[in-house]
């Protein structure tokens, strides 16, 4: 489990092509490497990927081909900038929301206009995963935890604010429009909408008064 503040941007190090598994290595700070192990878990642009090995400071993840299909991993290219968080600890501050790290689709970058003191950044979502995002609703774009500024589920717009903390701290910061993100929808809101639709298709709710 993660919380969508990020801790770590760092540069993709090296990436390695083996059949259908990608390895991508990427060098953390020492004070988020200190501890970790093999096994654990890493957000790396708010995707959970397991540690495979580490060399000094250097994580190595696996990323298998489905995976590399859904989210932005399978495009990344050495020295890119990638969004790094380590998993919750019992008794951590959750600044955030409570994330997976399973994600849900790629969305892409329509429109991106920066100023002095914000910047703001309008996406597009895939019909499939509209109905789980509403206006002022949580969601994480690369692994960042974010509230929706505005939603419009009939074009799938959604538009968010970022204040500068946000665009020092993640990659957010330089996307440009055409990029894709990342998108973990509200877990709880997706568990309450499908569990509304489920009832209503086995029949025990009715829209008749």
């Amino acid at each position: 489990m993660f919380t969508g503040i990020v801790q770590d941007l760092v540069s993709v190090k090296r990436l390695v092509h083996r059949a259908e598994v990608l390895e991508i290595y990427l060098q953390l700070e020492p004070e988020h490497v200190d501890g970790i192990e093999e096994g654990a878990s890493v957000a790396v642009d708010g995707c959970c990927l397991t540690v495979s090995a580490i060399s000094d400071d250097v994580l190595q993840f696996e990323v298998v081909t489905a995976t590399q299909r859904i989210t932005t991993l399978g495009k990344l290219r050495q020295g890119d900038k990638v969004n790094v968080e380590r998993s919750l600890k019992f008794g951590d501050e959750v600044g955030g929301h409570i994330l997976s790290g399973h994600i849900a689709s790629t969305v892409e970058v329509t429109d991106y206009q920066s100023r002095e003191s914000e910047a703001t950044l309008t996406f597009r979502v895939p019909k499939e995963w509209r109905k789980f995002l509403m206006t002022k609703g949580f969601i994480a774009l690369n692994g960042a935890s974010l509230t929706l500024a505005s939603f419009d589920s009939a074009t799938g717009c959604g538009t968010i604010n970022l204040i500068p903390e946000t665009l020092k701290r993640t990659n957010l910061g330089s996307v440009r429009i055409g990029d894709h993100l990342n998108l973990e929808v509200d877990s709880t809101t997706q568990t309450i909408v499908q569990t509304v639709e489920r009832l209503f298709a086995e029949g025990q709710f009715s829209t008749k008064s």
